[in-house]
């Protein structure tokens, strides 16, 4: 199989590209939104035409402006620090120039810095209880391909070694969005975050697709006695559901792409995070977890020789 005879072109590629995500992240540096830092945030538009944000930034200086960002054609998304009733309609004032320039509020939200601190908080332990609770199924799931792999005559390969492959392929997948919405300057908020819970239900599907596979192939070939590579049994599972992967992928891609250029303004990022992570998952659950395996077999494989 192609992939796998190249496995370290293609894993060296899949590194390349977290340490590309990585200084991504680190260089444009990703800010959470309101509702994880508190705050309030405006969504407006001017159906004469928008004025220059810098005229907009000046006209709110006195409430604490955070940012100012353009939406659509004619609007803005205007992030400030918490606002009373009064600031509010102040700043509806200020929007509008002193009545000069007709504005309308198109949404509007708030949330305060306690509440914006602890569903931070819940996001983070969501995220780590997932990839936990993926390393644990995955291990109990595939608890016995270490018997099949000794009796086939192949290189013993832990369990747990499956559940690790398909995180460093989640970390991958998650990076990947991340460091693209940190190019863009976009705010991490709650729709991404669960953009990225559900992209790593999505990948890690994938990933154990590929996985059970292989443990299928390796008790055949222990039943057959072939006593086959790893390598080789690796690249006839990739080989059996590479088609099944692409066209699942395609099928999902289409809807995400069609929402983002015909959906609401509101979930279009949430479907440009998940659209990213669609194809970076298809990618490492081909490309990045299987090589790993074959690489990890092939260094236990020398350390026991």
């Amino acid at each position: 199989m192609f992939i796998i005879k190249y496995r370290k072109f293609f894993i060296l590629l899949s590194v390349a590209f977290m340490l590309l995500s990585a200084a991504s992240i680190v260089i444009w540096r990703p800010s959470f939104g309101i509702d994880f830092i508190g705050g309030a945030m405006f969504e407006v538009s001017y159906p004469e035409g928008r004025p220059d944000s810098a005229l907009v930034r000046d006209a709110l200086s006195v409430l604490g402006v955070v940012s100012i960002q353009e939406i659509g054609n004619n609007g803005y998304v205007i992030r400030t620090k918490n606002l009373t009733e009064k600031d509010r309609e102040e700043a509806m004032s200020l929007l509008s120039f002193n009545g000069t320039k007709q504005v309308t509020e198109d949404r509007f939200s708030s949330i305060g810095p306690t509440i914006g601190a602890e569903l931070r908080q819940k996001a983070w332990i969501a995220i780590l209880a997932v990839i936990v609770a993926i390393i644990l199924f995955i291990a109990f799931s595939f608890r016995r391909v270490t018997t099949a792999l000794r009796a086939s005559g192949i290189m013993e390969i832990s369990s747990w070694t499956f559940g690790v492959a398909a995180v460093i392929a989640l970390v991958h997948d998650i990076m990947i969005p991340t460091a693209v919405f940190a190019f863009l300057g976009r705010d991490i908020d709650t729709l991404f975050v669960m953009a990225l819970l559900a992209l790593l239900g999505f990948s890690v599907h994938d990933t154990i697709v590929v996985f059970d596979r292989v443990r299928e192939n390796v008790i055949l070939d222990r039943e057959a006695r072939t006593k086959k590579p790893f390598a080789e049994i690796v690249g006839q599972s990739i080989s059996q559901t590479l088609i099944r992967s692409i066209n699942t992928s395609v099928t999902v891609l289409f809807v995400l792409l069609t929402l983002f250029f015909i959906g609401a303004e509101s979930t279009r990022y949430f479907a440009l995070t998940l659209s990213i992570g669609v194809i970076a998952g298809t990618y490492s659950s081909i490309f990045f977890a299987s090589p790993l395996l074959v690489l990890w077999a092939e260094y236990k494989a020398k350390r026991s020789a």
